[in-house]
């Protein structure tokens, strides 16, 4: 154990921690205790607000929803109060990826609930789902198969003891699915089946390659699987977990039902009932395409993932600077120049002017992120590789990185030289403006300063003025002695004058 993963785990021991799930069918909220290694779940809250189903042809979210939806985290945010800030972590998921109004609905949603909250890609969900379920499950050995139906999406991953191998995100969810082959509430033979196949075609993209791996254990996470297991179990339908004869008994029930009003079964809540059909077509082309014999529902899910990821990153055990690394390897970084920028950004950001308002810790962390990665686009070619590096961190899956965080990441890799594209700068957010802004002052001028790639120390510089008018001050000999370098500096001001700073150099 480091001495920071020593420090980290004193810091957090016998504190509350707590993470949100902003789920396309329900919100969750769970607030845990650490002890050692384990964490201790002291309180749930459930909010049934789906998100999707309040989702319209123009992927808007309606007035009504959003009220809902606002309604569930200001009861959320009572309970929260009594929690340290930066020891809660909130997530949006795929219908907050897909509404168009997302970012409205975002700002009105982090004021109830008091906390920031990051809309994370599908895979990065994936890999919170399945750390959240592999802390729910024996530690044993072999890959495992590991199924999530959400509201919007279904996540499926192969994983083994608590890394996830491969991840997929399906487009397809029981919330958009019921939507979509049951909205007018009849539960029919032909309307199962209808969506019983369009489930089957995203499966199938994913059917060759998991059927191949060679999995030993199927486990399912999520409201519909458990939901699922506990109907099949009370019913008499299945003692052993979900399987296909099971479902079939299912799927039978809800046809002689009718209609989703009527349709009612032991271990069904009547809110689950109004988006589960979806979520049985769901299983049944899981099982159809994947081959399953049996699926045994688990507690643990995505805000357990959260949880544990939280923890991590409190303990000094972040994925994300592990993503750095392998990003990295992958494309060839030079280490020693981008470790030489590295500490030169950081040493200038530490003197930076205390109006800019920047946050020595979260800040200072994005600036050691870009100025590591900001070469990875010579791995395309060294004409415009700023961009491409840009390109590269704005599509990518990064393990451990919101939408948000890999935006703002691009944002300044892609500023670090030339003209600034102040297209992709515009496009953040109001408060990530800001930041982008400085922090691409910085970076820039670290680039230039180690344009030679020499290994010789710089001498003592800083950063002084407003928020406006910038100087760096110089050794007047050193510039002497350097004049591309003063050349660069001076030529700096042209465009750094497009992020609205009046910037110069002095002694």
């Amino acid at each position: 154990m480091t001495r920071a993963h020593e420090r980290g785990t004193e810091e957090v021991q016998g504190r509350q921690v707590a993470a949100v799930d902003l789920g396309s069918n329900s919100f969750h909220m769970v607030i845990a205790r650490v002890r050692g290694e384990e964490v201790r779940p002291i309180d749930r809250v459930r909010e049934p607000v789906q998100l999707a189903r309040g989702l319209g042809k123009r992927r808007v979210l309606t007035k009504a929803t959003r009220q809902r939806a606002l309604r569930a985290l200001e009861r959320f945010n009572q309970r929260l109060r009594e929690v340290e800030p930066g020891r809660v972590r909130a997530v949006g998921t795929s219908t907050l990826r897909s509404a168009r109004n997302s970012s409205e609905f975002l700002a009105e949603a982090e004021e109830a609930l008091g906390h920031p909250i990051e809309v994370i890609k599908g895979r990065e969900e994936a890999r919170l789902i399945y750390l959240g379920v592999a802390h729910s499950l024996p530690d044993d050995p072999g890959p495992r198969l590991v199924v999530d139906i959400g509201g919007g999406s279904t996540e499926c991953i192969l994983g083994e003891h608590f890394v996830a191998r491969e991840v997929h995100t399906l487009n397809v969810g029981c919330v958009r699915l019921t939507k979509k082959c049951f909205g007018d509430g009849l539960l029919t033979e032909e309307a199962f089946e209808a969506a019983r196949l369009r489930a089957q075609r995203e499966f199938s993209s994913i059917e060759r390659a998991f059927r191949e791996s060679g999995w030993q254990q199927a486990v399912g996470a999520s409201g519909t699987i458990r939901a699922a297991d506990s109907i099949l179990r009370q019913n008499g339908w299945g003692a052993q977990g979900i399987t296909a004869s099971g479902l079939k008994k299912l799927r039978r029930a809800m046809i002689r039902a009718g209609d989703i009003g009527s349709f009612k079964l032991k271990g069904l809540r009547p809110d689950r009932a109004r988006v589960f059909p979806g979520g049985v077509a769901i299983l049944q082309a899981l099982f159809d395409r994947l081959g399953l014999d049996t699926l045994t529902a688990t507690s643990g899910a995505l805000r357990e993932g959260v949880l544990y990821d939280l923890l991590g990153r409190i303990r000094h055990e972040d994925v994300r600077e592990r993503t750095i690394r392998g990003f990295q390897l992958r494309y060839r970084i030079d280490a020693a120049q981008a470790s030489r920028v590295e500490r030169t950004a950081l040493a200038l950001l530490s003197h930076a002017p205390a109006s800019w308002g920047l946050d020595p810790t979260a800040d200072g962390r994005v600036l050691s992120w870009a100025a590591r990665l900001h070469e990875q686009g010579l791995a395309v070619t060294w004409s415009k590789h700023h961009r491409h590096g840009a390109y590269l961190l704005r599509h990518a899956d990064m393990p451990g990185f919101s939408r948000d965080d890999q935006r703002l990441l691009a944002t300044i890799v892609g500023g670090h030289r030339r003209k600034i594209d102040l297209e992709y700068v515009e496009a953040l957010s109001d408060e990530d403006y800001e930041r982008a802004a400085y922090l691409i002052l910085v970076l820039r001028l670290s680039v230039l300063l180690h344009r030679s790639r020499s290994p010789v120390d710089l001498p003592p510089l800083r950063l002084t003025g407003d928020a406006v008018r910038v100087r760096l001050r110089v050794p007047k000999r050193w510039l002497a002695a350097h004049p591309l370098s003063r050349l660069d500096l001076e030529e700096e001001a042209t465009h750094l004058r497009a992020l609205g700073f009046d910037f110069g150099i002095t002694p």
